[in-house]
């Protein structure tokens, strides 16, 4: 899998579809190879909606596209796949959905639960919050990277680093062990998430062995 999966995933903020849409067009253009759509607001139909619209732009500019917590409304659109939290369908139920080839992400913050993501099938594990983030509230506390090498060497999965993830904090991720990283402010609150979304991926190419 770690040969299909991208190493920048770009999570969208909870804002109305057409800013969601209107931010989307210059992460692409900023070369972002992946999207995750994260949408808490409005009707399953809403959110049937906007993931369709995401996944058909995506698509159309060469990017995957995976949207959290909802495997069915990810079945539904023909999204890339998934990424599931604590509280979500389990990585064995969403795979059985899903198919083989979809992409199943999950959220772990230790080796254990990371090791159950491995064996129900996950494709890559999300590991934070390593550092501090006003993006998402009621989170743990950071890891650092040092909490996420446990992770990292505990599985042979992909590990994408999330949580105050920015160009400068990339090196020590990569060197801790993390396949990619996950965004979410550090591109969508940002003046040009276009410029933002190169600049992560800049860092990321700079930081590989």
């Amino acid at each position: 899998m770690a040969d299909r999966l991208a190493r920048l995933h770009v999570i969208t903020l909870d804002r109305a579809s057409d800013e969601v849409l209107a931010a989307i067009g210059r992460v692409l253009a900023g070369g972002a190879p992946l999207v995750q759509l994260r949408s808490k607001e409005g009707t399953d139909r809403d959110r049937w909606r906007l993931a369709g619209e995401v996944v058909r732009r995506c698509h159309a500019m060469g990017a995957r596209c995976l949207v959290n917590d909802r495997a069915d409304i990810a079945a539904a659109v023909g999204a890339d796949g998934v990424h599931l939290g604590d509280h979500d369908l389990p990585v064995a139920a969403a795979r059985a959905l899903l198919g083989a080839d979809a992409v199943v992400g999950a959220t772990c913050r230790d080796p254990e639960s990371a090791r159950r993501a491995e064996a129900e099938g996950a494709s890559y594990v999300g590991v934070g919050p390593v550092f501090a983030t006003s993006t998402k509230a009621g989170l743990p506390a950071p890891l650092g990277p040092a909490g996420l090498a446990r992770v990292a060497t505990a599985v042979d999965l992909p590990v994408i680093a999330i949580g105050g993830v920015t160009p400068a904090r990339v090196p020590a991720l990569v060197d801790a062990g993390a396949y990619g990283v996950a965004v979410a402010g550090a591109v969508f609150a940002a003046p040009d998430p276009g410029a933002a979304t190169a600049e992560l991926g800049a860092a990321l190419t700079g930081a590989l062995p």
